[in-house]
């Protein structure tokens, strides 16, 4: 059984046809399988390569480098840098690195005032400007993807078109994060 890849394109276009059409396929895939593939996102391949590359250039930085937005700056943003090691997984340390990112609010935001956790600015490295550019820039078309995908959700329900952008996700929690698992320089045998 082979997952279904469903154009989204009409539903960002505000094509009725095609939105009446991907919506008839994601219910389809929603009610098999329970998955699907999209394609017709609107993020460019240009911006997944060029943050890939800026992201390698991070990653390659000397640890005190990247330790200038180290995620104990980031706040209860939850925002900032991480080492290898530094994020647990049932209790064991992660073989990864990683930066987070989330939608950028300023301190007069409400729920920044608040101290909502989640919630504030990102902290970018100064060593790789164009990474600020380039993740924001993703996190806008992602999160217009997204909003897409689930009006082609609402439809297939049989629910107005805008249903779960006005009820459920009119200002969602935007929250991103970049991963490196570099080599193990050490792997484990099982020997003894």
């Amino acid at each position: 059984m082979e997952l279904p890849i469903i154009d989204v394109a009409p539903l960002l276009a505000g094509d009725a046809e095609g939105s009446a059409a991907a919506a008839r396929d994601i219910a389809r895939a929603c009610r098999s399988l329970g998955f699907f593939y999209v394609r017709g996102h609107g993020i460019p391949a240009s911006l997944l390569t060029g943050r890939d590359a800026a992201s390698r250039r991070f990653f390659a930085l000397p640890e005190e480098e990247k330790a200038r937005i180290a995620m104990s700056r980031g706040g209860r943003a939850w925002r900032g840098w991480f080492p290898v090691g530094g994020e647990q997984t049932s209790g064991r340390p992660d073989r990864k690195q990683g930066i987070y990112f989330g939608e950028e609010l300023g301190a007069d935001d409400p729920r920044v005032e608040a101290g909502w956790p989640l919630h504030g600015a990102s902290i970018f490295p100064e060593a790789v400007p164009e990474l600020r550019p380039l993740v924001l820039a993703f996190m806008h078309d992602a999160t217009r993807a997204a909003h897409a995908i689930m009006e082609g959700v609402s439809r297939s329900l049989g629910l107005p078109p805008d249903h779960f952008r006005r009820t459920y996700t009119a200002a969602p929690t935007l929250l991103f994060r970049i991963f490196e698992y570099p080599a193990d320089p050490a792997p484990e045998t099982g020997r003894a």
